[in-house]
């Protein structure tokens, strides 16, 4: 089997639990935004958005550290695992104890007001159990069980979807006679409406603490080691990696905390800055299967370039790799972008959310740059190099502040979306700068540039053209995603890719 087969194959299994699943998770934002209104869904998106800080810091880079450090020869992996999770256990708890006793504040920096203090309690629960099961998921990632792994995966999402189809369509519809109204009892029992978006937090909690239940004989197998003196070596390689993930948070994320905070009063007419973030949120939503597609190929392809980091032809490896990634995920980014009617409803069931719809082509090419960065940083995890990926994190971190701070106030959510794609081709291309001085690759970084400016062409011509909304207008949007693929097909020519 070539080296591509192989990688795509893994990326295959994996993307079952974080495409398929994830998607499937994703199709909830229909859900919420039939049930909830913008300012509602909007106390979800900023919460979560918190949620991506504080989950880098309860892992602090101990995923990645435990994959390096595993595949250097002699290193004992099970005294490594037993190492990494006592520390792990050990920190969970103390995070989780802190960030719930913080909780007041915390929810004062959404500025709501007393009563939800509880869901900041959830939201510490959930981060303290996922951090928990972060390193028994990477152990099944060396070990190469990516059927286990996508079969947990899966088991909590679709829980999770499933309580929160219980919580938010059933239980109300029932309570209001629309059906099976023998069960009212039962149910008012279960269900307190004034927990409202909670439920959402609570579903969540669940899903998390089964997860650990699925997992219990990676749990069971932990020997306590607690000597400190082993762990500073894999301290000093996580911690760059922690700052490096709080800098790609700020630019992930940042922009729905900054949104209410830089957004004028009345910018929107009749609407507030919790709304805003919701609709933008929610828009959000759709661009985040381009983020499905790289978590899904991150799961297979980061033990696979520690793998391969010893081999003789690993950079022309390295190359075929972006290529393939880039290629693939531009057709995602032309299909998604030229469909976008058709796409939001699915995902937007409620017109006050569709004035957001222009921000989404910009974000889907946002998030394939990251995804460019996420494969050319492969340079500096293997020459043991982490904090240029501080470096360069703190960089976008700094661009992505600047630019919100300047376009918000004059774009609104528009302006997060410009920075949040600024960021990241600028983390592309400083990333790509670096690596040809540190560990050359023969990327075809022209060729790729050039598919790219291809693929916003295509889709600069379908939202310019009047035609949305029409049968004609799908018509012509489907030929112009056919296309774009067909053109792909007969100049690079796919079965090159599987002859290596």
């Amino acid at each position: 089997m070539s080296i591509a087969k192989k990688l795509a194959g893994q990326t295959a299994v994996y993307g079952v639990s974080s495409i398929v699943g994830r998607v499937l998770n994703t199709l909830l934002v229909p859900v919420y935004t039939a049930r909830f209104v913008a300012a509602q869904y909007g106390i979800v998106t900023g919460l979560f958005a918190y949620v991506s800080f504080l989950n880098v810091v309860f892992t602090y880079g101990m995923e990645t550290t435990f994959f390096r450090f595993a595949n250097r020869p002699g290193t004992d992996r099970q005294e490594l695992y037993d190492r990494v999770m006592t520390l792990l256990l050990l920190t969970s708890a103390v995070f989780t104890v802190g960030l719930a006793l913080l909780a007041r504040p915390l929810m004062s920096l959404l500025s709501l007001p007393p009563g939800h203090e509880r869901y900041a309690v959830w939201i510490a629960c959930i981060l303290g159990l996922d951090a928990v099961a972060a390193i028994p998921f990477a152990r099944l990632r060396l070990e190469n069980k990516a059927k286990k792994f996508a079969a947990i995966r899966l088991a909590n999402i679709l829980l999770n979807i499933g309580l929160n189809l219980f919580f938010i369509v059933f239980c109300p519809d029932v309570l209001a006679g629309k059906y099976l109204t023998a069960l009212q009892p039962l149910v008012a029992r279960l269900y307190d409406p004034t927990v409202g978006v909670g439920y959402v937090f609570i579903s969540n909690l669940a899903a998390s603490a089964f997860t650990l239940v699925l997992l219990y004989r990676e749990l069971l197998d932990i020997r306590p080691r607690l000597n400190l003196e082993p762990l500073r070596p894999l301290l000093r390689y996580a911690y760059p990696i922690m700052l490096m993930g709080l800098a790609g948070m700020v630019n992930e994320t940042l922009d729905r905390i900054l949104l209410p905070k830089w957004l004028p009063e009345g910018f929107y007419p009749g609407q507030d800055s919790l709304a805003a973030v919701g609709i933008y949120g929610a828009c959000y939503k759709i661009a985040v299967l381009m983020s499905l597609v790289i978590q899904a190929f991150k799961y297979a392809a980061e033990p696979f370039f520690f793998a391969q980091s010893t081999e003789k032809n690993s950079p022309l490896t390295f190359a075929l790799v972006l290529k393939w990634f880039t290629l693939c995920c531009a057709v995602l980014f032309v299909a998604v972008s030229v469909n976008v009617d058709l796409v939001a409803r699915v995902f937007l069931r409620s017109p006050e959310y569709l004035q957001g719809l222009s921000v989404v082509p910009v974000l889907l090419l946002a998030n394939l740059f990251l995804g460019v960065y996420w494969n050319l940083s492969v340079w500096f995890k293997l020459t043991d190099k982490t904090y240029y990926g501080t470096y360069i994190g703190f960089a976008g971190a700094v661009l992505t502040i600047v630019l919100n701070f300047l376009l918000i106030p004059v774009l609104g959510y528009m302006g997060s979306a410009i920075a949040t794609l600024a960021c990241y081709f600028m983390m592309a291309a400083l990333c790509w700068w670096l690596g040809e001085r540190h560990f050359p690759v023969p990327y075809p970084v022209v060729r790729l540039l050039t598919w790219l400016l291809v693929a916003c062409g295509v889709v600069a011509v379908s939202w310019w053209l009047p035609l949305s909304g029409t049968w004609s207008g799908h018509a012509f949007h489907a030929l112009l995603t056919l296309a774009f693929i067909g053109l792909i097909v007969l100049i690079e020519k796919p079965q090159r890719a599987l002859g290596r």
